[in-house]
């Protein structure tokens, strides 16, 4: 199976995720709905800046939090929204990030 490898991620506002995939696709994931779904994830809000600490899971597979919270590469590409427009990481996340 091919996977849709994870590069890089940004915590956006409103509980929204910028993520830059390695064939060069870029979308934004909302989290909110995750929070009525599994409990788990409703850390994300109650626990202060946690949310901000997003990162890649080794080899790209996905994106983690902690131990507990994690979103796989495929729920990302599948269920985000494409970003039509060319973006620089680094400006964007300069730009961006909360």
């Amino acid at each position: 199976m091919n996977y849709h490898k994870v590069k890089n991620v940004i915590p956006l506002r409103d509980y929204m995720l910028f993520i830059q995939f390695e064939d060069g696709t870029n979308k934004k994931y909302d989290v909110k709905p995750l929070f009525s779904k599994w409990s788990e994830f409703k850390a994300l809000t109650d626990i202060k800046g946690l949310f901000e600490q997003v990162k890649v899971d080794q080899g790209g597979y996905g994106i983690v939090w902690n131990d507990y919270i994690d979103l796989s590469c495929e729920e990302l590409y599948n269920n985000g929204i494409i970003q039509q427009q060319a973006v620089d990481y680094d400006e964007y996340r300069q730009e961006k990030a909360i």
